[in-house]
């Protein structure tokens, strides 16, 4: 037992500090993320070629170079990214997740949520968009865009970092932007 109590622990402390990683936007200042943005772009175009046509056609997009989940019963996610309208950065976008079902472990991914057109990317740009239990992402792999379509205006893709997450859950993604020129 006391095992299961040390896992327990540790996850609870995962959980915790995802919870508090609170970001801060600095636009202009933050050249770190405008890097990891670019080549999360890059890396997802070579992933799959095919995502070149998303990231022309879409309305807008927002790339997190890094999701960080935990879980243990109750899962979160948090992550940090720039949102994009027309291939010009708009704004920045803070992702939280929270997941509630059979899960245990942590892992971190990249991902891109694309927005097909201007009433959902209008949607977005409120400053409080989610996406429900049902909308599902793709992992980006050779070919994986070929099949893709937008569900309710949006295409979700992603590509594991790292970590080992076991999950079978239910939950959304809540994402919170602030405007560029805030």
């Amino acid at each position: 037992m006391k095992n299961g109590s040390r896992i327990l622990g540790w996850v609870s402390v995962l959980v915790a500090a995802l919870f508090l990683l609170n970001v801060t936007p600095c636009f202009g200042g933050d050249k770190k993320l405008e890097q990891q943005v670019r080549e999360t772009i890059k890396l997802f175009k070579e992933k799959d070629p095919g995502l070149k046509k998303f990231f022309k056609s879409a309305q807008g997009y927002a790339v997190f170079p890094t999701v960080g989940k935990g879980g243990f019963g109750l899962g979160v996610a948090r992550g940090k990214g720039l949102v994009y309208e027309r291939g010009r950065r708009v704004g920045m976008v803070k992702l939280t997740q929270v997941t509630i079902g059979a899960q245990l472990g942590g892992q971190t991914y990249s991902e891109v949520v694309f927005l097909e057109n201007k009433t959902t990317m209008d949607s977005f740009k409120t400053g409080n968009f989610a996406l429900s239990a049902q909308a599902s992402a793709t992992a980006a792999a050779a070919g994986a865009s070929t099949n893709a379509k937008y569900k309710l205006g949006v295409a979700v893709f992603t590509v594991a970092k790292g970590g080992l997450m076991y999950e079978a859950s239910v939950g959304g993604q809540k994402f919170k932007f602030i405007p560029r020129d805030k």
